[in-house]
């Protein structure tokens, strides 16, 4: 019988449900700017139901300290459509 692998599970940071990793978007800040994770420094999630949640712009202003939500929002719709 096969063994089952670990599953790494993970939160999003605006509904704070818990997922597997390969379910959500793995964001990151750099200089208040949004953008993929580059595989070096901080990193959040986030699930995709999330992505037009009323929540959603305030937690990435908090994440990028930043207080452009809308100019966050559209980038965050740029890396979507770009990485879906």
């Amino acid at each position: 019988m096969a063994q089952k692998l670990h599953q790494p599970i993970r939160m999003c940071v605006v509904c704070r449900e818990r997922f597997a990793q390969s379910a959500l978007v793995r964001l990151q800040c750099r200089e208040g700017l949004l953008q993929p994770f580059d595989n070096e420094g901080r990193s959040f999630y986030l699930c995709l139901a999330c992505v037009e949640h009323k929540k959603t712009p305030g937690q990435l202003a908090r994440q990028c300290k930043n207080g452009a939500t809308v100019a966050l929002m559209n980038r965050l719709k740029e890396i979507i459509v770009n990485d879906g």
